[in-house]
């Protein structure tokens, strides 16, 4: 009689030392789960402990405006495109960024079929260069630029800019005329790498 007494006696105390094992193992298990996104949500309203540095090199685009907010109309594109605005005539530096976003395609090498590079020009272009594109540059897109939506959208950004463009229109990046190839190549290989569409 007293040997059965003794092991009910001894699993009544095994059990809530059990117990509370399984609680901290249920605590830390939420920790795990819970914290990091309790960190993250009071690092991004907290601003601490947020990176100074960026991985791009034009200026990002984020307030959601699109090429046609720019005032170029565009048919349908499904690629990612170098697009190079002109608002008062295409000069000299709006020629290199033209030459530079051509460069770039083919840059990407084995990508370069999933962009294109274009120009929007807000006058009419001179007959020698236009003569110029169609020999030398049988794939570049060319459009209408609206100076008056171009004035209002590109927050008076002045001179021809390089645009980065996703497949849905939606501009991403801006350079001015004095941006190096290698960096604009960069951050479309970036993206490209990033991206499943286009």
């Amino acid at each position: 009689m007293g040997v059965a007494m003794n092991p009910a006696t001894n699993t009544a105390e095994v059990r809530p030392r059990g117990r509370g094992r399984g609680r901290l193992q249920l605590i830390l298990l939420l920790a795990v789960v819970i914290g990091p996104m309790v960190l993250a949500s009071a690092m991004y309203y907290g601003r601490f402990w947020v990176p100074e540095g960026r991985s791009y090199h034009g200026s990002l685009i984020g307030n959601g405006q699109s090429r046609a907010d720019l005032g170029v109309q565009v048919g349908t594109e499904t690629r990612w495109q170098l697009l190079v605005t002109a608002p008062a005539g295409c000069a000299a530096d709006c020629r290199e960024l033209v030459y530079l976003a051509r460069q770039i395609q083919i840059g990407l090498g084995r990508e370069a079929s999933r962009a294109t590079h274009a120009l929007a020009a807000a006058e009419p272009l001179a007959a020698d260069y236009q003569a110029v594109l169609q020999r030398d540059y049988p794939q570049l897109q060319r459009y209408p630029l609206n100076r008056q939506q171009y004035d209002q959208a590109s927050e008076g950004a002045t001179g021809p800019h390089l645009w980065i463009v996703d497949p849905h229109g939606n501009l991403v990046l801006r350079y001015d005329n004095q941006v190096k190839g290698k960096a604009v190549l960069n951050d479309l290989r970036l993206l490209l790498k990033l991206s499943n569409i286009g």
